[in-house]
């Protein structure tokens, strides 16, 4: 039992490091592999639109940059909630835990971004750490909310009725 315990304490933690180790591949891409993957994301997203309201018309370049950043903001908001889900195994409670976790994320993508300073065609931007901080924030206020209504839900379902 106490080794299941502690596989239990480790292995949101191994998550935590997969989502990093996939948010640092994707920040070693050379800048043309990038582009590539985002525009190919950039244009589902223009087809499925377009089957919805056929007569709509996009920029291309103005649409591919708002998914890359968007894809900043959303896969910081999940490394935010696999942070504070970490932590709420590990039994890290109250104030500390959202701290922590944003102290991680906008460490990670401070990190991230001098890591890009070494790709081809690739640099720092201090915009994305923002938008990535943007991203941590919400996920850690997402994870409350979630988090608390689970809370009252099962308080909801352990006060049961006297019986009569």
């Amino acid at each position: 039992m106490l080794k299941y315990r502690k596989l239990m304490d480790i292995f949101p933690w191994l998550i935590v490091v997969l989502w990093m180790l996939l948010i640092f591949n994707f920040s070693a891409q050379p800048a043309q592999n990038s582009d590539k993957l985002s525009l190919g994301v950039t244009e589902k997203v223009v087809e499925t639109v377009e089957k919805v309201t056929p007569e709509t018309e996009f920029n291309l370049e103005s649409l591919n940059h708002i998914v890359r950043k968007n894809a900043h903001f959303f896969i910081y908001l999940a490394l935010a909630i696999w942070v504070q889900i970490a932590l709420r195994i590990n039994r890290v409670i109250g104030i500390k835990r959202p701290l922590i976790v944003f102290g991680i994320c906008v460490l990670f993508a401070i990190s991230d971004e001098f890591h890009q300073l070494f790709v081809a065609g690739r640099g720092a931007q201090v915009k994305d750490v923002f938008i990535d901080s943007a991203g941590a924030i919400v996920g850690i206020v997402i994870y409350g909310i979630v988090n608390r209504f689970s809370l009252k839900k099962r308080k909801k379902k352990s006060v049961k009725p006297l019986m009569r």
